[in-house]
């Protein structure tokens, strides 16, 4: 995302920690050289608010998180310190910038109260979560529409909004316990993909489709104001939605070889969810945003850029801005709205 607002001409300061993987997305695309960037902890309320003070934003993409499902079992508090009280320091250091226009929380589809039953959530259904990390992202949003109703509701307010995405898939991801990292480890060493829930399904997307939605929601709010300023869902069409082991499959054909196993049962005994899909009608209709890829090309445009990270001397950087440059020419040939105008 960095990377797109930078193609776009946006002045960007990024407030991470270091990255905590080796290789990670953040040095193959030399964003030291291309962002002002500090190096802090979202639960550190005064570095935190002292950065943005400093920067003065004119939009906030809110998107630090403890992101990972297993992780939230053993690392509870620091989900809930991370995810939670994070968003309070970010909404509460946005009451001190005069200039800021857009605040964008960015939580996850796993913020609903999943029933495990055949059917797409909206945007209007309960929130819940069965595990921590679930309940965190829930949480997160009423946090959200709190604060929205407590403080940002005079004309000149900054505007609000949340993007409920996940499962979302691309290039340059290393994280542990994530279904796409998990499948180029295997193939890059030529051992066995091993699958904990072949039969969950997931509405997958690739990364760029929920990044063009995000973007794409901070221009409605920018020139629309209120009305944009509440929650959307982003995901793929109805047809993306694939249990894991054809998943797996797709890559596996992406990749030209390889293999998958099950994981033995009860390994590690942590509930997971067997259904989760999206309903995006309020956002395609409302927003005027959808998505540009299927799921096997998806899957394809993830897997060939790890291919090509493993297999070629390709600069990563200059690969990457060509996937958005042509994902982008893709959405113009399809005719999109935010496409043609963004």
């Amino acid at each position: 995302m960095s990377l797109w607002l930078r193609l776009m001409g946006a002045e960007v300061m990024g407030y991470a920690l270091d990255p905590i993987t080796t290789p990670n997305l953040f040095q193959l695309l030399d964003l030291k050289h291309e962002i002002g960037h500090q190096i802090g902890d979202i639960r550190d309320f005064e570095r935190l608010k002292s950065t943005m003070i400093n920067f003065q934003p004119d939009i906030v993409f809110h998107l630090a998180a403890q992101p990972i499902v297993r992780m939230s079992y053993n690392e509870t508090r620091m989900t809930y310190e991370t995810n939670v009280m994070g968003t309070v320091n970010i909404l509460e250091s946005t009451r001190f910038l005069p200039n800021t226009r857009v605040v964008i929380n960015v939580t996850s589809d796993k913020c609903y109260e999943n029933q495990e039953w055949d059917y797409a959530y909206r945007e209007n259904d309960p929130l819940g979560g069965f595990d921590p990390y679930s309940s965190s992202k829930s949480c997160s949003e009423i946090v959200t529409a709190a604060y929205r109703h407590s403080f940002f509701t005079i004309s000149d307010s900054p505007l609000i909004a949340t993007a409920r995405a996940g499962n979302v898939i691309g290039g340059g991801d290393w994280a542990l316990d994530r279904i796409i990292p998990d499948i180029v480890r295997s193939l890059s060493i030529n051992t066995p993909i091993v699958i904990r829930n072949p039969n969950a399904i997931r509405p997958w997307q690739h990364v760029l489709e929920p990044l063009s939605g995000y973007l794409w929601l901070a221009y409605r709010l920018w020139t629309g104001g209120h009305g944009f300023d509440e929650a959307w869902n982003f995901g793929p069409s109805s047809q993306s939605n694939l249990p894991v082991k054809k998943l797996v499959e797709y890559a596996i054909q992406a990749w030209g070889t390889g293999n998958w196993k099950e994981e033995e049962s009860n390994v590690n005994p942590i509930y997971e969810a067997k259904y989760l899909k999206l309903d995006c009608s309020k956002t395609i209709n409302l927003l005027n945003w959808e998505p540009v890829y299927d799921v096997q090309t998806s899957i394809e445009r993830s897997v060939h850029w790890y291919k090509d990270f493993y297999h070629t001397s390709k600069d990563m950087k200059d690969r990457t801005i060509k996937d958005i440059e042509n994902y982008i020419i893709e959405a113009k040939r399809k005719r999109i709205s935010w496409a043609a105008e963004k």
